[in-house]
C-alpha cells in the first residue's frame, strides 16, 4: 500500500514520489503521499500526512506499522529512503503516546529493512514533552 500511494504524490518541483501506510491496531491502514509547494516548507513528507490523518481520524489507537516507499523517474528507488528528521520525531512522538515502538518498514525496489522504532534512525531524539 505505501507502494500504491507514491502514484498520489503532488511532486512538481522534485519528482521524487514518496508514499506511506500506516497499519493501526484496530485493522485500519492509513496512507500518505508527499505535498509539495512552490514555498518549499509549506508541503509535508509521506509519513506525517498519514500519521496525522490517522491521528485526527482514530485518536488514541496506537499505530503498529508504519510503511515507506519511494519512487523516481518511472520507477521503484533501489535502495530504501528514510525518514527525514521531523518524521523521525513525529513518529517518535506516536510511539510514545502509544506506549510502545511502531515498526518501520523502509522499501526498496528488492530490499526492505525492518526497523523495531525509530529510535534505530533517532538515537539522541528530543524528548521533553
Amino acid at each position: 500500500m505505501a507502494k500504491d500511494a507514491t502514484s498520489r504524490a503532488y511532486v512538481p518541483y522534485s519528482d521524487f514520489h514518496v508514499g506511506a501506510a500506516l497499519l493501526l491496531e484496530n485493522g485500519e491502514i492509513i496512507t500518505g503521499a508527499n505535498q509539495e509547494n512552490a514555498s518549499f516548507p509549506a508541503g509535508t513528507c509521506a509519513e506525517r500526512s498519514a500519521i496525522f490523518y490517522a491521528a485526527a481520524r482514530y485518536p488514541g489507537v496506537r499505530f503498529v506499522r508504519l510503511a515507506i516507499a519511494a519512487w523516481q523517474k518511472g520507477d521503484f528507488v533501489e535502495e530504501p529512503v528514510s525518514p527525514c528528521g521531523v518524521c523521525r520525531q513525529a513518529i517518535l512522538e506516536y510511539e510514545k503516546l502509544g506506549g510502545s515502538p511502531i515498526d518501520v518498514l523502509l522499501c526498496g525496489r528488492d530490499v526492505v529493512y525492518r526497523l523495531d522504532g525509530i529510535r534505530a534512525l533517532l538515537p539522541l531524539s528530543f524528548e521533553e514533552f
